[in-house]
């Protein structure tokens, strides 16, 4: 683990410099000497508590000492901590943070009276109304308060702070007060708050340390966000465990309880699940597995495309849990020689969180995963997922296209379902009527007909297409072409003017309508029909708050020497050394690679004569392409992901040449992982639950808390 050091007193509290003012931010000029609250021995001078010749005593005592001056003060006798204390609200009742951004040049008044206006309208804080409308960045006015107020500024996305500390107030608490002990030294304990100058959380804070703390400020979002970290729920699960196993033990435990519907809400097992919920949506986990094994019970999260894995010694709670799961998803609970599949809606945090529960029978017991799909966060913008201009503006060129087929393509956890409902969102509209066929269905959405598919009672995805075709529609979507039929029908949608949206598993763009051809789709439907195919991969993504410059081994930048057609372009290559943003793994979020290609005349005469060789010759040279490994080369060459991504998602299509020209081929024409030399990291992948994946991240833009 590497630790940060912690700032030393001149970051924390320095007076604001000139040079960090952004040029470009558009705020006014910044004044050169703003007018400063009175400072605390100022104050003291001020309310009849020492005299000034007291004051420079201790000025001078501080100076040759290093501490600071309540505790000389103190330490002198000169006065008591209910003195300081008393100073110190007398400071912050002067403080007004609108008045004190004007005096720094970062707003001026006329701004200041719409956050005014708006505040008032709100009832939200000034603060946060001013960086809502854009108007001042969040560290300014921590900067502003801490220079003001004479206190430590801390940053703490690398601040190493002392996790049995920062547990001395309650979580409850800590959240209501906007507050996080950090640490403990001769002065006291160092509290971290986003609103120094309230006074009744202080007060608060007081009581529940039993000594009046040290204050230093910090960043609203940044404490939020360690909050989540501080207050993970690893602790709790463990012990609400043990609770359950304890129960369990008891010789009149009656496990039919569990197929009540409304057990109650202390029950162990309920609160161990809520409590697994409530960790995967704080650690942004995309999927929840449960593993029994021979001794142990193994919870795993996936966050960012890795299972992280937590053991329970309890390995007898997992019968329950499972119980407990199978009724919340509306599964058959005695049945367990075979796969079940259902799903369920729960609240964490006034979060709306849809549940997708598969089931496996396994030697030891029923594996369970669960994909967690957040339904408060929406459909995002095809503007949002991070594409390039190179593939985002012909894309939507495509989408313009009134009749087509367009693909999406990747493995499993990609993110190709996230992409498709972008597609639909920016082609809602209420002249066109658009239909999906999905399983399942993933998200709704307002004005779109929306048919989940059900095998066991007939109704498939050839059926349900066949049904829809004569609903009228404009746009189809199809979750996935699966078989012959329900690609020829498609095909055959996108001929008879439809617009077809669907995807396909396939390792690349090229590879694509090869894939289809072999299911045996005829070339001369293909031909016509098919526009586009975007493939596309999530690569994690360097952490940017322990980032550091790389010098990547020869040997690695040799294996990739192939795909670079940009060798003389400039490297910043970086990599993250680990810290308590990204849980000391260097990697932090996801961001997306796209290849995208249009087909032209050349590749379409190709396919209608099942030329694989010839179209993926004529797809090589069409304008605007690039394959998915150059596009991640770029991203390592920009020092935003790892090289080792690039290995893998350039492994991921490594045969691809090989297969192209064989149509009874394995690998990537057949849709399948193909074996590759080029080393890349071990990766799980979670069940086919749809491709929607939380974790996506854009290149530029913050984790997503």
């Amino acid at each position: 683990m590497r630790f940060f050091r912690k700032p030393e007193s001149g970051d924390q509290d320095r007076p604001p410099r000139e040079s960090d003012t952004p040029s470009d931010t558009g705020a006014a000029t910044r004044a050169p000497a703003p007018r400063r609250t009175r400072s605390l021995g100022e104050t003291l001078v001020d309310t009849g508590v020492i005299t000034e010749e007291q004051l420079q005593q201790a000025l001078d005592e501080q100076r040759d000492s290093g501490r600071k001056l309540g505790r000389v003060l103190t330490d002198m006798g000169l006065c008591t901590q209910e003195d300081i204390a008393g100073a110190l609200q007398e400071q912050m009742r002067r403080i007004r943070i609108g008045d004190l951004l004007i005096d720094y040049g970062y707003i001026d008044e006329s701004q200041l009276e719409q956050a005014l206006k708006r505040q008032k309208e709100s009832g939200r804080k000034l603060g946060q109304v001013l960086v809502d409308m854009e108007l001042v960045d969040r560290h300014r006015i921590v900067e502003v308060l801490a220079d003001q107020l004479q206190v430590p500024q801390v940053d703490l996305r690398r601040y190493q702070f002392d996790p049995e500390v920062a547990r001395k107030l309650p979580e409850t608490l800590a959240r209501r007060l906007r507050a996080l002990p950090l640490s403990e030294g001769r002065d006291g304990i160092l509290v971290a708050m986003a609103d120094p100058t309230d006074l009744f959380a202080q007060d608060e804070i007081t009581r529940q340390l039993g000594q009046r703390p040290q204050i230093a400020v910090v960043a609203e979002d940044d404490l939020l966000a360690t909050l989540d970290r501080v207050f993970r729920h690893t602790e709790a699960i463990s012990r609400v465990a043990e609770e359950l196993s304890e129960e369990l033990s008891r010789s009149d435990y009656d496990l039919d309880q569990l197929v009540e519907a409304e057990m109650k809400v202390d029950a162990p097992v309920v609160r161990l699940l809520q409590t697994l919920f409530e960790d995967a949506i704080q650690t942004g986990a995309s999927d929840i597995h449960i593993e029994p094994d021979d001794r142990v019970l193994r919870v795993r999260q996936r966050i960012d495309g890795v299972l992280h894995e937590h053991e329970f010694k309890e390995r007898q709670i997992a019968g329950a849990l499972v119980s407990r799961l199978k009724i919340m998803a509306g599964l058959n609970i005695s049945e367990r020689r075979l796969p079940q599949d259902g799903r369920f809606n729960i609240r964490v945090r006034d979060r709306s969180i849809d549940v997708r529960v598969s089931t496996l029978p396994l030697q030891n017991g029923e594996s369970v995963v669960m994909r967690l799909l957040d339904q408060s966060t929406g459909v995002l913008s095809l503007d949002s997922l991070g594409m390039p201009e190179h593939v985002l503006e012909p894309l939507r060129r495509l989408l313009r296209d009134p009749h087509g087929v367009i693909l999406v393509t990747g493995p499993t956890g990609s993110g190709k379902t996230t992409t498709l409902y972008s597609a639909l969102r920016e082609l809602n509209d209420p002249e066109k009527k658009i239909i999906t066929v999905e399983d399942p269905v993933e998200y709704r959405l307002p004005r779109i007909c929306q048919v989940q598919v059900n095998a066991r009672i007939g109704l498939d995805f050839p059926r349900v297409l066949r049904t829809a075709l004569r609903q009228d529609p404009d746009i189809v979507l199809v979750g996935e072409m699966r078989d012959q039929e329900t690609a020829e029908i498609g095909v055959r949608a996108a001929l008879t003017g439809h617009l077809v949206l669907s995807t396909l598993h396939t390792n690349d763009a090229i590879s694509t309508p090869i894939r289809l051809l072999d299911m045996g789709v005829e070339g001369y439907l293909l031909a016509p029909s098919v526009i586009g195919v975007l493939a596309q991969r999530l690569a994690r993504r360097v952490c940017p708050e322990c980032a550091e410059p790389h010098e990547p081994d020869p040997r690695m930048l040799a294996a990739l020497e192939p795909l670079d057609d940009r060798p003389q372009a400039p490297a910043r290559w970086q990599r993250g050394t680990g810290c308590n943003r990204c849980n000391n793994t260097g990697v932090s979020g996801r961001i997306g690679i796209y290849e995208l290609l249009e087909i032209d005349g050349d590749m379409a005469a190709a396919l209608r004569t099942n030329d694989h060789q010839g179209f993926a010759d004529a797809a090589r040279l069409a304008r605007g392409f690039r394959p998915l490994g150059q596009v991640a080369l770029d991203y390592a060459r920009q020092g935003l992901i790892p090289l080792d991504e690039v290995l893998r998602i350039a492994g991921e299509s490594a045969r691809l040449d090989d297969d192209i020209g064989n149509p009874g081929a394995t690998g990537a024409a057949q849709g399948t992982e193909p074996e590759t030399d080029t080393p890349a990291p071990p990766t799980e992948e979670g069940p086919d639950f749809g491709d929607d994946d939380p974790g996506l991240v854009l290149p530029d833009a913050p984790l997503r808390e």
